[in-house]
């Protein structure tokens, strides 16, 4: 059966993870199942190594991570750096000094980890438009920085992601985003994109979770075509056109949707327990009783 998903690539915030950030006990026996039977599974996320959930992955035996928008692809648990593909310390420091001066949240990922500008602190402490459990993910996983510029340029360190956040108004006006993205359009060797949230997220332009999929399709020898990426955000678009079968969650974004070969129930329904009985359980199944 040529056609059985031999790799599933899973998004976390909006997928796998529910609203309260926890995988469901659902989506771990469905994962659990599928990977006895010979599914690989993969975790494909804009967060960095540091963000990932390692305990549940040793539990689900799931060794890859497409980690920070497919900028870097890791080993769990050895860390072992896999790919990755950064933007130049010099531009980026440039880069950043400039939407730095917006007041807005800032997180930059370099080697698998993440830091903050100690200015931006307030910023996500007072955001009322995220979930209290993605607010206490990002404010006790980032390491607090006095200024992340100088440490760019003294230590040259090139930059997998930046994410950033802006302050939302009580009528859900999102502020200073579109002065950033005037600044991102000045810098073409980087390309941006939402994650979720009215975020922004800005990479090396030639960098998508796609690329990341490729690549680990070429290094775990297994066609493309046999894949299934599974998302919810803008970030997930390129992954969930590029796999055999894409994926998106209910509740992405409309423009997502519709991009998608089928469309599961949302992250707090088990969505992908629900995709994974229906598209690779349900073809072992078949398999076994030809």
């Amino acid at each position: 059966m040529k056609n059985r998903i031999l790799l599933a690539a899973l998004d976390l915030d909006g997928t796998l993870f529910n609203s309260k950030s926890l995988i469901s006990d659902k989506n771990k026996q469905a994962i659990k199942a599928a990977s006895n039977a010979g599914t690989t599974f993969v975790i494909a996320t804009g967060r960095p190594y540091s963000g990932l959930p390692l305990e549940d992955m040793k539990e689900l035996g799931i060794q890859y991570a497409i980690t920070t928008n497919g900028a870097a692809v890791y080993k769990v648990p050895e860390k072992e750096c896999l790919l990755e593909n950064c933007m130049p310390w010099k531009e980026t420091a440039d880069l950043v000094d400039e939407l730095l001066t917006l007041p807005i949240h800032m997180d930059l990922f370099l080697h698998g980890s993440a830091y903050t500008p100690e200015v931006c602190k307030k910023v996500i402490e007072t955001a009322t438009h995220l979930p209290k459990e993605l607010k206490e993910y990002i404010l006790s996983t980032r390491t607090l920085i006095p200024n992340i510029t100088e440490l760019l340029r003294n230590e040259k360190q090139d930059v997998q992601k930046v994410t950033m956040n802006f302050p939302v108004t009580e009528d859900s006006t999102i502020l200073y985003r579109d002065k950033a993205m005037k600044i991102l359009d000045r810098y073409p060797d980087v390309c941006y994109l939402s994650g979720g949230f009215g975020n922004l997220e800005f990479t090396r332009k030639d960098i998508s979770k796609a690329k990341g999929l490729a690549f680990l399709c070429d290094y775990l020898n297994i066609p493309i075509e046999q894949t299934l990426a599974c998302g919810d955000s803008e970030n997930d678009l390129d992954i969930i056109k590029a796999a055999g079968l894409g994926i998106a969650m209910a509740n992405a974004p409309e423009h997502v949707k519709a991009e998608a070969d089928e469309i599961a129930p949302s992250n707090d329904e088990d969505g992908v327990a629900s995709i994974i009985e229906k598209r690779i359980s349900s073809m072992i199944l078949a398999k076994k009783t030809l």
